[in-house]
């Protein structure tokens, strides 16, 4: 599906690992619909890195994944939705900001002008 937003919000971090399936289960079921619900967010996409291979000028590459495990991005209409009061008010409600935030690390968050 075609990204129809201008900006694409890049969230990635590492999570505890005895924390992971709570984690992955309220960033699902509670921060990702939170989230949809704010102005100017259209899409929310997660992923988790992996390791690949690849091929480059006819040979095989091996790649690890480095980095953040998790990333979200998230497909917004302008950066001044990150500040908004429905965005401040979204990313606190739930068992996120004290059930799981405090349990993340090596947290990234990257902005992105689609072009």
């Amino acid at each position: 599906m075609p990204i129809s937003s201008k900006y694409l919000f890049v969230v990635s971090m590492d999570v505890d690992p005895d924390k992971e399936a709570l984690f992955n289960e309220v960033y699902d079921t509670e921060h990702v619909p939170n989230l949809l619900k704010v102005p100017g967010v259209r899409a929310v996409t997660r992923m988790a890195g992996e390791h690949f291979a690849v091929s480059i000028g006819g040979a095989e590459k091996k790649v690890v994944h480095e980095g953040p495990r998790y990333s979200a991005v998230y497909e917004i209409d302008d950066p001044r939705v990150l500040t908004s009061p429905e965005w401040t008010k979204a990313v606190e409600q739930g068992r996120w900001p004290g059930q799981v935030r405090p349990f993340t690390r090596n947290r990234r968050h990257a902005l992105y002008k689609l072009r």
